[in-house]
This record gives C-alpha cells, structure tokens and sequence, in this order.
C-alpha cells in the first residue's frame, strides 16, 4: 500500500505507475481516493472546528447561571446539544470514508522502482544472469517422476487416493534427501547470520491482507471453514505478520530471519496441477530468508539475498540464471523482484526455484510495522526470498546429479546431512 499523500501530492506519478503495470481499470480508484480524502479531511476540520466552538460557549453557561439568566443558559445548553448531534454525525462519517479510502489504496499497487523493465507478463522477464557450468550427458535423463519411482522413492498413486493431484508421498532415500536439503538450507542461512525461526502455519485474515494482494489471496490461499484463518502459502507471510503492529528499536535492525514450513497453495491459474509430477502441487515444504532494515539498505539486501540462493544451488551442482520481473509481472505490493531458476539438462531450459522481492514499506504500512529511529518513527521496508523449495527444486537436483546407472550424486557440502551417503542407488 502507497502512501496517500502520493496521491495528494502527486497523482499522475500513480497513475503512470499503474500503466506501467498494465492495470489501466486501477486509474479510476486514484481520483476516486483522491476526492474521498478531501472529503474525509473537510469532515475532520468541520468535526475540530465544532468541538472547539461547543468547548468555547460551554464556559458561558456556568456564568451565565451565576448570574442568574436562566433562560440564556437554556438556550445555550440547546446550543451545545445540537453542536454535539453534528459532531456524533462526523464522528459516524468518519470511519465509514476511512474504510472506503482504505479498500481502493489495498488494491492500488505499489509504486515500483525505475530499474524494473516494463513489460506486460512473464513472457517479457529478463534474463540478467548464468551461474555455473552445465553438465554435459551423453545419455538420457527420464522425468523426475520415473528417477523418484526408480528409486523407490516417491508414490503418486496412493496420494491420489488419499488426497487427490497434487499431493505426493516421499520414501526412502528421496525422502532423506528432501529432509537434508531443507536442513542444510537451514543451516546454510544460519552460517550467514540469519537467526533461525518455525512460525505458525496458520494465520488471520488481517495479517493475509497486510502481506499479499487480493488477486494473490484468492488463487493461493486455503480459508479454514467456520474460522478467521488461512493455511500459510509460504513463510513469510506469518513470519512479516510477527510485527504486526509494534514500534522495534532501529538499533536492532536490520532483522535477519530464516523460517522453516509446510506451505499449501490452491494453485488456481493457467498452469494447472499435473497428475504426474511435483512440479505445481498443493503442498510443499520450504526454507524461506526475510528481512527487515532501514529503507536506505533495502536495495543492497535485495542483491544479497538472491545472491545467497545462486551460491546455495551452485554448491549443489545446479546451474542456474537469475530473471528480472517486468513490470506486468510484479505483485502489487513489490518494488523490484527477480526469479532464480535451475537449468533442467532433461528440458534443456531453465525453470523457476526461488523468487526474491523488495516489497518497500508496503507491508509495513499495511500491518503498522515501525521503527523508533532518533528522528521518530518510520517504516522499515520488507523483503523476502525462497532459500529452497523442495520437492520442486528435487527436479533439478536429481536431473543435474544423475548418473548413467540410475544413481543419483550426493554433492559434498549435503554428504553429512545424508549420513555420509555420497550415492543414492537403485535397490
């Protein structure tokens, strides 16, 4: 959410914003926004201006009672009612035009920074960089599905029957190498100087709309029925909602966390669930890096942070690029995003593992997130970044280890979360 005094003072800037994301149906809410806090402004004035004459000619009435002019008094008493009548009016306006400013600035999106390239979807993201040598094979690698089943190691079927698309049972080896990953992701960050947290998987719906975009809310997140309460889609949106509303000592800051979860997701789009593969699911577990600092470092944390997930997939045999998101393809609440993505030599293309964004002081503003700083209080800016995701980034962690047997390499760096195993291998 941008600050309304945007709109006040510089509407047009929020408008080409909003062209620049292709979202021309918005530009109305700015005039819209902008009328309804001149209105709302007007009332307060009137409301101050009748409480300060009803506190002035109140006085008059104990003189004029002392001196005996009853029937003054009387009058002015009226006087004092009716004035009090007008301000429980102001008093009723208020809230209600407050909320009908606060729905259209929800939906207003976040003004992004001038390095972002425009463009209208994803189609139009922009490769920045290659990391890593791609291995080169002589032979042909099969679905990830096949290698997991080859190994006794993931079982589609019962889940289907369980639960439906989407869900999964892990066994074995893949599924001590899906517990590894995320342990040595963990500790990774840890070692980086991130403090390490398991948040609640479960959170309200105040702290939903504080975190993400409407149209994000709808196709991601699970509703508890007969409850106020969503199943997290990822980390971060229980670990921002942590500082909901409280006042942190800018002495502290920047706040470095790392956050393990489960994450659940409708997956509602385009792309739908495939019935044989991990790829887009309905559940998931993830490691995920958040940090919150003084507007002034946020950008350099944005370049660390994606930085950390390049050098994580490097150190496990993972060719990757890094992609800027256009315009058209920023979430309403981020400022700048870039997606990570491992090279697949089975596709011979890169895919999506991590996604890293500075979302500025939109969530902040929206969950009154501040920070007591020596001139007062400000808000801090937000950002986020997946470390890993498996069982998605298992895709490209088996097709880059696999072996011409059927055996999968263990990298060195993951050899003492598996026990010391430097193979997975056929039974």
């Amino acid at each position: 959410m941008i600050d309304i005094k945007l709109i006040r003072e510089n509407p047009d800037l929020v408008k080409d914003n909003i062209r620049k994301k292709f979202q021309e149906d918005k530009l109305v809410l700015v005039d819209e926004v902008k009328k309804l806090d001149e209105d709302y402004r007007a009332l307060r004035t009137t409301a101050d201006e009748l409480r300060s004459k009803r506190n002035s000619i109140s006085k008059q009435i104990g003189a004029l009672m002392g001196q005996g002019k009853k029937e003054e008094a009387e009058q002015i008493k009226a006087e004092v009612k009716e004035i009090g009548n007008k301000i429980e009016e102001c008093e009723q306006q208020e809230p209600l035009l407050e909320e009908e400013i606060r729905k259209r600035m929800l939906v207003i999106p976040n003004i992004i920074d001038e390095s972002v390239p425009i463009g209208v979807d994803d189609s139009q993201n922009v490769e920045i960089e290659q990391f890593g040598t791609k291995r080169e094979f002589t032979y042909e690698i099969p679905y990830h599905t096949d290698i997991m089943e080859s190994l006794d190691g993931l079982d589609l079927d019962s889940a289907r029957k369980t639960s439906g698309n989407g869900f999964y049972y892990l066994t074995g080896d893949i599924a001590r190498l899906h517990s590894a990953i995320l342990a040595y992701a963990r500790d990774y960050m840890v070692n980086k100087g991130f403090t390490y947290c398991v948040p609640p998987f479960m959170i309200r719906s105040e702290v939903v709309t504080g975190v993400m975009s409407f149209k994000e809310m709808e196709n991601m997140m699970y509703k508890i029925e007969g409850e106020d309460l969503y199943l997290i889609g990822t980390s971060e949106h229980s670990m921002i909602g942590r500082f909901i509303d409280t006042i942190n000592d800018e002495a502290k800051l920047p706040l470095t966390l790392t956050s393990y979860s489960p994450c659940f997701r409708k997956e509602v789009g385009a792309h739908g669930i495939e019935e044989r593969g991990v790829y887009r699911i309905h559940q998931f577990e993830k490691q995920e890096m958040i940090v919150i600092c003084k507007p002034e470092d946020s950008m350099n944390w944005y370049n660390r942070m994606w930085r950390y997930s390049v050098d994580l997939f490097l150190s496990l045999n993972i060719p990757v690029r890094t992609l800027e998101c256009c315009s058209g393809d920023l979430a309403d609440l981020k400022v700048k995003s870039c997606d990570v993505e491992a090279w697949s030599p089975r596709q011979q293309k890169y895919f999506e593992v991590c996604s890293c964004s500075n979302l500025g002081d939109a969530q902040s503003r929206r969950l009154k997130i501040r920070v007591k700083g020596e001139n007062g209080n400000y808000l801090p800016h937000t950002l986020n970044n997946t470390v890993v995701a498996p069982p998605r980034m298992l895709i490209a962690f088996l097709e880059n280890n696999y072996n011409e047997d059927g055996s999968i390499d263990i990298p060195e760096a993951l050899q003492p979360y598996m026990g010391g195993q430097k193979k997975i291998v056929r039974k």
